[in-house]
């Protein structure tokens, strides 16, 4: 498995609505239910409407397509980090998945996982 460590610091934000999210940004993703509107973004393009955030975000992707049908990559992942008492947030797109870990422990967790 292949990672790859982004340059970039995030943001996770509870959002009162879209209007102020800028999605021409490289790296925006969104989520609806029926209880929120939650965000992960950029530290520096967290919107205005933003009425929670928690900051100090970094992240890896595995870099490489992932096929529906493969089973326990991030449980791997998620395991080995866990038993080292580091928390994941977690973030699947259709391709891939993004592990995002708190700023301070993220170079600990790069060394675990590579």
């Amino acid at each position: 498995m292949k990672i790859k460590t982004l340059d970039e610091k995030f943001s996770v934000c509870k959002i009162a609505d879209m209007k102020t999210v800028d999605f021409s940004r490289p790296f925006v993703f969104f989520s609806k239910t029926d209880e929120e509107l939650s965000l992960v973004c950029e530290t520096g393009h967290v919107p205005q409407n933003a009425t929670h955030t928690e900051h100090n975000w970094r992240a890896f992707r595995i870099d490489q397509e992932l096929d529906f049908s493969l089973i326990g990559i991030i449980s791997k992942i998620s395991a080995t980090l866990a038993a080292a008492q580091i928390s994941v947030f977690v973030i699947s797109t259709y391709n891939t998945d993004y592990v995002l870990i708190k700023e301070n422990d993220f170079d600990r967790a790069i060394e675990l996982i590579s």
